[in-house]
């Protein structure tokens, strides 16, 4: 259709460049030139209509190429668009701190994509590559959070947001702090697809939701992440959270060509030695066994004295015996 109209194309084009424009500039400080009673830019429309335009900004389907937005900001600024844009873009979607610029991008969604995979400053991996491709299968299956907490392996929230800031270190795995709210899912469900679809992309996200949703097998495994800073619960139940993470494991890949999936992946593998060593496993089970329960842990410390005091007995009384004899 658009081929025998371009310049209803190019109207349309325009038309949903310039709306995007207004939306970005709502949190900018200048932003005072609307009446009080506007249904979309007023105070009144920023509290009720944007958040579920910062949703729809999102989307796949709704994505207007950069280079449209950057145009139509030369001809008002008469300079360049891209460092303004990418400022107002930032800003508009992070809340706290984020990437001061980000390049090479093709839309909005793509800006939002390369914010979250900042090179954290003071991480460097050694990478390897573990196996080929018809055997890293199992390399990616990792134990639970609550399975490998058993096993004496800590959480730790990392220093950055960053969804390359993962690293296992003296029995402490870091993971970057995910904020999840009614917004979570379809931000990263669009993110899941952009790397599906477009060629290029890469499969950082999809890879970072797939290594987070094998730790999160059910509501133990999210409140564990929640209580450690990992996971920030805006929904207010960890039952929900994890229902969440489980439904977008479905749509996550790993790619064993990409570079952070190399770091995934020896994480992985060093997270599974951990857990499959003996010595870890036995004091696994012994908590699995006797330290599940507050009635169980003090049944345990109860009969340590009595046995103790039941093998003195035992000694006195052998002791005695023969001093009879």
């Amino acid at each position: 259709m658009w081929l025998e109209n371009t310049s209803s194309f190019l109207k349309l084009m325009i038309v949903d460049g310039c709306f995007i424009l207004e939306i970005l500039r709502m949190r900018h400080p200048s932003f005072q030139d609307y009446a009080p009673n506007d249904p979309i830019f007023s105070n009144h429309g920023m509290l009720y209509i944007l958040p579920f335009l910062r949703r729809d900004m999102l989307l796949l389907e709704n994505q207007v190429p950069l280079l449209v937005l950057t145009k139509l900001i030369e001809v008002e600024k008469m300079s360049s668009g891209d460092e303004y844009l990418n400022k107002l873009v930032l800003e508009f979607f992070h809340s706290g701190p984020y990437a001061q610029q980000v390049r090479g991008c093709l839309h909005l969604l793509d800006i939002y994509r390369k914010s979250l995979l900042v090179e954290p400053r003071s991480r460097q991996y050694r990478l390897v590559r573990l196996r080929s491709w018809h055997d890293t299968a199992d390399v990616t299956i990792i134990p639970s959070a609550t399975e490998l907490l058993d096993t004496g392996i800590r959480f730790q929230r990392s220093k950055t947001r960053s969804l390359k800031d993962i690293s296992f270190h003296q029995n402490t795995l870091r993971l970057p702090e995910i904020i999840v709210d009614s917004e979570t899912k379809s931000k990263l469900l669009n993110l899941i697809a952009f790397e599906r679809f477009h060629v290029g992309a890469g499969s950082v996200v999809s890879s970072y939701i797939f290594f987070l949703t094998s730790l999160i097998k059910g509501s133990q495994d999210m409140s564990l992440l929640h209580s450690c800073g990992i996971i920030s619960n805006g929904l207010g139940n960890d039952e929900d959270v994890a229902e969440i993470f489980n439904l977008l494991r479905r749509d996550a890949i790993i790619d064993p060509d990409s570079r952070l999936d190399m770091v995934y992946k020896v994480v992985s593998q060093r997270l599974r030695n951990h857990f499959r060593k003996r010595l870890y496993q036995w004091r696994a089970d012994l908590v699995r066994t006797y330290f599940r329960s507050p009635w169980a842990t003090t049944s345990v410390i109860a009969a340590i004295p009595l046995f103790t005091l039941t093998i003195i007995q035992t000694v006195y009384s052998v002791l005695g015996y023969n001093h009879k004899k």
